[in-house]
């Protein structure tokens, strides 16, 4: 990728076609497991949690590569497409078992109870066969960590991003799901079939649900990522494997940008040289700026002059600067 300005601002019309865009910023998004360059120590941690099938709690600052990871686990061990589950203030563990769109059922037998069946002659016929239709199963979705729980012949990979932005008791809420892997729906407990096929998280696919319980058969290889914004009950952290990002080295960025860019493009040293500098210093930056610095400023049309300083500091302009 070499740099080519598209917009000149001067209002007029112009025809021009857009370079390719670099590798991580592809759509549909293409996984980087083979790009991602774990630091010293991750993969023992990782497998840890693996033997122990407990959760992996990696913590560092925002940028620093928690979350790739798990992309690089699920395709070395076939575990299949990631999970993921974005945790904000409004996350509750309900949501990640499952979702049940009560309104819509509601919705749905009144149209069904209030339309005649006409292959009826007798009257209230309509109403009765309204009832007898009735399936749960289209109102109801499993979530990101229910979907995690099915039975299933090899574990599923779920992230959960940014746990530290949880409410407060959520972590708590965790526990003993996280214990038995295992979890009941209340809507499902209740109804009258046993047996009723539930829509997983990321597909069409259905999965039988009887009696409404749920329990997996393989522990899902659980990652959960935090930018150390707040702290864990012992409680939650006895049941994790714990890890913590390293400081970012010139060696291990040098290593990152090797490993996207197949090499390193001429002019990549400095950048890197000068991001390690400043990450040293405690400035807060992430590893993806560091790969947009160098996609955009090095090779033979890069940038020169006073432009190349202008767009340097634009791309790599401290994250707690506005």
């Amino acid at each position: 990728m070499t740099w080519k300005p598209y917009y000149r601002g001067d209002g007029e019309e112009h025809s021009t076609t857009l370079s390719p865009p670099p590798p991580w910023r592809t759509f549909p998004r293409t996984p980087q497991h083979r790009q991602y360059q774990p630091p010293p120590g991750l993969a023992d941690a990782v497998n840890a949690a693996l033997h122990l099938r407990r959760p992996l709690l990696v913590t560092g600052p925002a940028g620093s590569g928690k979350s790739t990871v798990i992309e690089q686990v699920a395709h070395e061990l076939r575990l299949g497409p990631v999970l993921r589950w974005h945790i904000t203030s409004r996350s509750s563990l309900t949501d990640a078992l499952y979702r049940y769109d009560a309104l819509g059922r509601i919705h749905a037998q009144s149209l069904r109870t209030s339309t005649p069946h006409r292959s009826q002659g007798r009257p209230g016929r309509g109403h009765t066969r309204g009832r007898d239709r009735d399936d749960i199963g289209p109102f109801l979705q499993l979530g990101p960590l229910g979907t995690a729980l099915l039975p299933a012949e090899r574990p599923r990979a779920l992230l959960v991003d940014e746990i530290d932005k949880s409410d407060l008791d959520l972590p708590s809420d965790l526990l003993e799901v996280l214990e038995r892997g295992a979890f009941e729906i209340p809507e499902l407990v209740r109804y009258r079939k046993p047996r009723v096929m539930v829509r997983q998280w990321d597909s069409d696919t259905k999965h039988l649900v009887q009696r409404g319980r749920v329990e997996c058969t393989q522990f899902p290889f659980i990652l959960l990522t935090s930018n150390g914004e707040r702290d864990f009950s012992p409680a939650f952290l006895r049941r994790c494997i714990r890890f913590a990002m390293p400081a970012l080295t010139g060696d291990f960025l040098t290593g990152i940008v090797q490993a996207h860019f197949e090499g390193i493009p001429e002019g990549a040293r400095q950048l890197v040289d000068e991001f390690a500098e400043r990450v040293e210093a405690g400035e807060h930056l992430a590893v993806d700026q560091l790969l947009n610095a160098v996609a955009l400023l090095t090779g033979d049309q890069a940038p020169q002059g006073r432009q190349y300083e202008e767009l340097r500091e634009l791309l790599l302009r401290e994250l707690s600067r506005v």
